[in-house]
């Protein structure tokens, strides 16, 4: 029996956030896509059972969990000193940079170790992580330098970044993300209506996903909204209502907009997502750099116009099914970003046409495939 260990410790995070439910859904492929022989492990830093339950429960047909003896804070600490346990051997896959790394012979010992890097603003945008982040990002970057035996990224714009950092040669492979398992509309339109209802969304409005963080340029998308001549919609935020000592409230006060037209809605299950998303009347993602372009792809699946800056893995990732708006001349952006929703606001033609190319687009993110190529890559090594 052939098996591939998972590190799933961002599961049990104390915020799971996008790595934890990347994680999640990839292992859950990871093992449908099993080769006959094959099978699928977890490993974990010692934690409750209540937390390992969870994982098992999420799960199903995981062969077995393998606890380490290092809570989560000591664990990240010694793999970071290149202090592994027995835990850290055998065919071994990370879904992030916390794996166990040392020196290790794939002939001697049968070990082979895989990282995946999502992004790099620790090195581009650093002040949108905490420092001992950005730290420990170089920090584990320069150890996956030394020991991984494979480098994943989600896109080839990280690609690109990241060959200007560090020469990882041709250790990397780019192997994207799918659409969420549990992201579905519910079965019948009456379910719809009632979470349409229970969520007060209005009959025809804008929908973007952030946070007020700077690099999200959602500040800037609200900004657009306060122009003369913008679309007169509400606009919904998929994310917190504040950023550090900014809200959502005050920056479309800012803007000119009255008090209720940019709401923040965070917290959402799969199914309330989905049905904002696709009743939206356009989608915006105005993100400065993303290392992969999961919301935008979601929107692509439920069959909404998508509007998206050209920041490059977002590009990469919609060839023509979005409209595209540039980043650059910052202050001229907002403008920008207006006009482009009111060219999909506008004009019927566009938007169908956005609807059906974002729809065939979506097919090519599957879950399914980016496990099948995970297999393909630890089988070549």
């Amino acid at each position: 029996m052939t098996t591939l260990r998972v590190v799933l410790d961002q599961m049990i995070a104390p915020v799971p956030g996008g790595i934890g439910r990347y994680t999640e859904e990839l292992t859950r492929a990871l093992i449908a896509a099993a080769p006959a022989g094959c099978d699928v492990e977890g490993i974990v830093s010692s934690s409750s059972a209540e937390h390992y339950v969870r994982v098992e429960t999420s799960l199903p047909g995981l062969a077995s969990l393998h606890k380490t003896t290092l809570p989560r804070r000591e664990l990240t600490a010694a793999w970071q000193l290149g202090i592994a346990n027995s835990s850290g051997s055998g065919m071994i896959h990370a879904p992030s940079l916390l794996a166990p790394l040392r020196k290790h012979s794939i002939v001697n010992d049968g070990t082979q170790v895989t990282v995946t890097i999502h992004d790099v603003l620790a090195w581009t945008h650093p002040e949108a992580l905490t420092p001992a982040t950005v730290a420990w990002t170089k920090v584990m970057v320069k150890r996956a330098h030394k020991h991984a035996d494979a480098i994943v990224v989600p896109s080839h714009a990280v690609a690109h970044q990241l060959a200007n950092i560090v020469d990882l040669g041709d250790r990397v492979r780019v192997i994207g993300g799918g659409i969420g398992s549990g992201l579905r509309l519910p079965s019948n339109s009456s379910a719809t209506e009632i979470i349409a209802e229970r969520l007060a969304l209005p009959n025809e409005y804008i929908v973007t996903v952030g946070t007020l963080e700077p690099r999200k340029a959602i500040t800037a998308l609200i900004t657009a909204l306060g122009l003369t001549g913008a679309p007169d919609l509400p606009l919904i935020v998929l994310g917190p209502a504040a950023w550090g000592e900014l809200d959502v409230a005050s920056v479309a006060d800012e803007a000119g907009l009255p008090w209720g037209r940019v709401r923040a809605l965070n917290g959402l299950t799969d199914e309330e997502l989905a049905v904002v998303i696709s009743r939206a009347a356009v989608f915006v993602y105005p993100s400065r750099e993303e290392g992969f372009a999961g919301p935008m792809i979601q929107a692509f699946y439920l069959g909404t116009p998508v509007v998206h800056s050209d920041a490059p893995a977002l590009v990469e990732a919609a060839g023509d099914a979005g409209l595209v708006v540039e980043r650059e001349d910052a202050s001229g952006y907002p403008e920008r970003l207006a006009a482009a929703v009111t060219q999909v606001l506008s004009d019927t033609t566009l938007a169908n046409r956005l609807r059906i190319f974002g729809s065939d687009r979506a097919q090519a993110f599957t879950w399914r495939d980016s496990a099948e190529r995970i297999w393909l890559l630890h089988a070549d090594l």
